[in-house]
This record gives C-alpha cells, sequence and structure tokens, in this order.
C-alpha cells in the first residue's frame, strides 16, 4: 500500500496550510512495471515537484528515492497562492485515486506539524 501523509499547519484563523507531502511504498495493484496506481501516483508526485521548481520562486527540500517509492517534499519558506494551487491539486489527484481503487493500494492522512 502507498502511504500518502500531507503535513498541514493550521492557523489561528482555523485555515488550513499544507506544508508538504511524504509518500511511500507500493500499491501492489499490479506485477512491477503494471501498476497503474504506482504510475498514476508517480506522475502526480513527480509533476507537482516539477510544477514548484519551474513555475514559482519558493523554497522547498525533498527528492524521490527508486527503494519503497518514497517521495518526500517540504516547503521551507512562505508559500505562494501557485504552490499552494500546485498542492491542493497534488492531493486532489491522490484522494480519487483513493475513492477509485480503495484504501487497499493508497491510504492518504494528514498530519499536523
Amino acid at each position: 500500500m502507498i502511504k500518502a501523509t500531507v503535513l498541514k499547519d493550521s492557523t489561528d484563523s482555523g485555515n488550513v496550510i499544507y506544508r508538504g507531502i511524504v509518500m511511500e511504498g507500493h500499491a501492489e495493484y499490479a506485477e512491477e512495471g503494471e501498476d497503474i496506481i504506482c504510475a498514476a501516483v508517480s506522475a502526480l508526485a513527480l509533476n507537482f515537484f516539477n510544477s514548484v521548481e519551474t513555475f514559482t520562486e519558493d523554497e522547498f527540500e525533498g527528492g524521490a528515492g527508486q527503494e519503497n517509492m518514497q517521495f518526500e517534499f517540504r516547503f521551507t519558506s512562505e508559500i505562494s497562492p501557485e504552490s499552494k494551487l500546485l498542492m491542493n491539486s497534488l492531493i486532489l489527484g491522490l484522494r480519487n485515486i483513493e475513492k477509485d481503487y480503495g484504501k487497499s493500494y493508497i491510504n492518504v492522512k494528514y498530519k499536523e506539524v
């Protein structure tokens, strides 16, 4: 199962700010190389990373590893409206995969930081 943990921060006004995401594991929906869930999650994660890097000036740290399908991303400075939109889009995509294929393949949870 892919475990996706969205790192969030609640403000005094009750607004939620997403600070990053950590993902690990394999969906095990199909054989390696044919797993459409792993492929979809990887595409969403890498596109998010590249989009923040290309279209914003926001500072962040993170990377991806092949071993455990590991992906980590954390904003290290103020978050622009563009990055907020990109993060919301990533979460929407992950939640839709979870809804369509089930929590036995991908589980999205939130963690206060």
